[in-house]
C-alpha cells in the first residue's frame, strides 16, 4: 500500500515533465525524461478539430505494484471525428495495465488483448449512443503502440501510423532507419490481397477511385479501432449518414482491430525511436526522418520533424512555410494532415532512477484538443 501511494503521476497542466506548450496550431513538449532516457513530442493540427491523440506513460506498466516498469508510447490517428481516438487515449493504457497484471507480465498477447478490450468497449459506447449520435459509428482511429520494458521493445499497429528505429551500423558508423511496424493501408498491394482473400465473394471489397484505393470505396485503412459501420451491419443503416451506408448488407466484419505485433531485444546500437502518424510519413522518408534526429540536438527534435514535414507539404503546393502557417485549421487539411511525432531516445540501458516515485503521464496535443 505504501508503494502504491508514493506513485503520483505528473499530468498535463502540472509544472514538470507533464506539461506542453502551444504555438497557434502547434502543441509541443520539447524535452522530457522517461525511464530509459529523453523524449520529445509535437502535434500540429490541420483538421477543423484535431483528430490525432497521443500519449507517453513512463513508470508502472501493470496495476500490480510489483509488476513491470517501463515506457508506453501511443499514437492514435483518428478519422471521421475524434471520438474514437479520444476514447483510445482514455482507455487503452488502463486496459493494458489491467491485463499485464492478470497475465503477470508484458507480452505481444497482452497488448493484443488490450486492443480487443478497448475495441469492445468503444463498440458498446457506439451501441448506447447510436440513436442520438449515429455519426459516432463512422468515427475510428489508427492505433500505434510501443512498450519498452525489460530490455525489450514491443510494437503493435493497426492502421498506417509508423515507428522507425535509428540504429548505428558499426561498420560504417552511419545511423540506419529500420521500420519496426507493419501498416494496413490498401494503397499497398499486399493489404489489398489480404482483404480480397478474406472476402472472396465481394468484387468491390477494394475500389480504386481518383487514383486512391479504398475499402468499399470509403476508407484507406483495413485495420482500426472503431469504424463500427464497417464492423457490424447493425450500424450500417439509417440513421447513419447516407454517404457511409453500403448498398448490400454484410455478415462478417469488413475491417479488423487486430494489430500486427512484433518484439525486439534492444541493442546497445539502438539510439532512438520515431513514432508518428502518417501525416509525417507522407512528406518524409524513414531515412530522412532518422537523419534529422541524428544530426540535431534532442531538445525540440519532434518540433523540428513536424516543421520539416510542413516545409515539404508547402513546397508541393508551391508556397512558403510562412504562408502555410497562416492558413486556418480545416482549410489546412487540403495541404497536410494532423501530424503527431514522438521521438524516444534510448540513452540508458538501465532505468532512470530520477523518475522513481513520480511516473510520467503526458497526452500529446492536450491543450489544443478543444
Amino acid at each position: 500500500m505504501m508503494v502504491r501511494s508514493c506513485w503520483k503521476p505528473i499530468v498535463d497542466g502540472d509544472e514538470g515533465d507533464g506539461s506542453g506548450r502551444v504555438d497557434g496550431l502547434l502543441w509541443y513538449k520539447d524535452l522530457g525524461s522517461h525511464l530509459y532516457g529523453e523524449f520529445s513530442m509535437a502535434v500540429v493540427q490541420a483538421n477543423s478539430s484535431l483528430e490525432d491523440r497521443s500519449e507517453l506513460e513512463s513508470g508502472p506498466l501493470s496495476s500490480n505494484p510489483l509488476g513491470p516498469q517501463g515506457t508506453f508510447i501511443g499514437v492514435y490517428d483518428g478519422h471521421g471525428g475524434n471520438e474514437a481516438s479520444q476514447f483510445v487515449s482514455d482507455n487503452l493504457f488502463c486496459n493494458l495495465k489491467r491485463l499485464a497484471a492478470e497475465h503477470q507480465g508484458m507480452s505481444e498477447h497482452v497488448i493484443k488483448r488490450a486492443y480487443s478490450a478497448t475495441e469492445e468497449s468503444f463498440l458498446s459506447l457506439v451501441k448506447k449512443q447510436w440513436l442520438s449520435k449515429p455519426q459516432i459509428a463512422s468515427t475510428g482511429t489508427c492505433c500505434l503502440v510501443g512498450v519498452i520494458c525489460n530490455g525489450m521493445i514491443y510494437i503493435a499497429n493497426s492502421g498506417d501510423s509508423r515507428v522507425v528505429l535509428g540504429r548505428v551500423e558499426r561498420a560504417t558508423r552511419e545511423t540506419e532507419a529500420i521500420q519496426l511496424s507493419t501498416e494496413h493501408n490498401v494503397n499497398q498491394e499486399t493489404v489489398r490481397d489480404e482483404l480480397r482473400s478474406k472476402h472472396p465473394f465481394d468484387s468491390q471489397i477494394v475500389v480504386l477511385r481518383q487514383n486512391v484505393w479504398r475499402v468499399k470505396g470509403l476508407i484507406q485503412v483495413s485495420r482500426s479501432i472503431g469504424d463500427a459501420y464497417l464492423k457490424k451491419a447493425e450500424f450500417n443503416r439509417d440513421p447513419l449518414p447516407a454517404k457511409y451506408r453500403l448498398v448490400e448488407t454484410f455478415f462478417r466484419p469488413i475491417l479488423s482491430c487486430e494489430p500486427s505485433t512484433s518484439s525486439h531485444t534492444l541493442h546497445p546500437d539502438d539510439q532512438f525511436l520515431i513514432f508518428a502518424s502518417d501525416g509525417l510519413w507522407e512528406h518524409l522518408t524513414n531515412q530522412e526522418a532518422v537523419n534529422i534526429v541524428n544530426n540535431n540536438p534532442p531538445n525540440g527534435i519532434a518540433r523540428r520533424l513536424v516543421k520539416a514535414a510542413l516545409r515539404e507539404a508547402a513546397k508541393k503546393c508551391e508556397m512558403r512555410l510562412s504562408d502555410l502557417q497562416k492558413i486556418e485549421q480545416g482549410m489546412r487539411r487540403h495541404i497536410h494532415d494532423d501530424i503527431t511525432v514522438i521521438v524516444v531516445f534510448l540513452n540508458s540501458r538501465s532505468e532512470n532512477t530520477s523518475l522513481c516515485g513520480s511516473p510520467l503521464s503526458i497526452k500529446g496535443g492536450a491543450s489544443a484538443n478543444s
